[in-house]
């Protein structure tokens, strides 16, 4: 059983999600390619990182969207398999249409690096197991194209049904998120047939031990396997 690493050109997060992993939770991490047409054998989570895939070329996300992996990662999500899109694995993950929705660029035009207090709106179940309702946990972001934005029946649905993972704790007098103008300070929702995708802005895995200021990013992290591992979970 091991968590899959997905590397897309322009990936560069890849290597620092394998080495959470490894080092943080002693948890296997298997490496899988763009252009690979099956995830690895014992696949039991997947990850898709964080970086400049394609280099964000046309919009970001779009082209590693049509990568051939991601036909694999849809059949395993479908199948209820966990997967955890993170920065541009999120946007990944909208592209692909696994996840509604699309990250626009900040509303300011910067691109921001800076930690991002965050409340976890969903803990409890799934991969957000080990985190509280309510519970404020710090992250790092480091994004251009944060601004997570939805037609309002889809930000309804997302809300009225539980799916709304994490949220900025600074928000403007419209409630959006003060750093990137993310509606409704969203940065990280929840998909799937039973809440089994996961994307969010910021950054796990640069928050995941003492050596990085901080373990938060660690507790999902710990989810997504932890949610890998049950057993009697249908998989493709």
């Amino acid at each position: 059983m091991s968590t899959a690493v997905v590397t897309f050109p322009g990936s560069n997060c890849d290597r620092d999600c394998a080495l959470a992993l490894r080092e943080g939770l002693g948890a296997p991490a298997a490496r899988a390619w763009h252009k690979d047409h099956e995830l690895p054998p014992g696949t039991t989570s997947v990850i898709l990182p964080g970086g400049f895939s394609y280099g964000d070329y046309l919009r970001c996300g779009a082209m590693a969207a049509l990568s051939p992996i991601m036909a694999a990662v849809k059949r395993f999500a479908d199948a209820g398999g966990p997967v955890l899109g993170i920065c541009n694995g999120f946007q990944i993950l909208c592209e692909a249409r696994l996840l509604p929705g699309a990250l626009l660029r900040n509303h300011d035009g910067l691109f921001h690096c800076e930690d991002a207090e965050l409340e976890v709106s969903a803990g409890g179940a799934g991969m957000l197991m080990c985190f509280d309702r309510r519970q404020r946990i710090t992250l790092p972001i480091a994004h251009g194209e944060g601004n997570y934005t939805a037609d309002a029946a889809t930000l309804d649905r997302l809300e009225s049904e539980g799916r709304v993972a994490f949220r900025y704790v600074a928000r403007d007098a419209q409630g959006n998120g003060a750093v990137n103008g993310a509606q409704r300070g969203i940065a990280g929702i929840l998909g799937g047939p039973a809440g089994n995708v996961v994307g969010l802005m910021p950054h796990p895995e640069r928050r995941s031990g003492a050596h990085l200021h901080g373990a938060d990013g660690l507790v999902l992290l710990r989810g997504l396997v932890a949610a890998g591992q049950r057993p009697g979970e249908v998989r493709p």
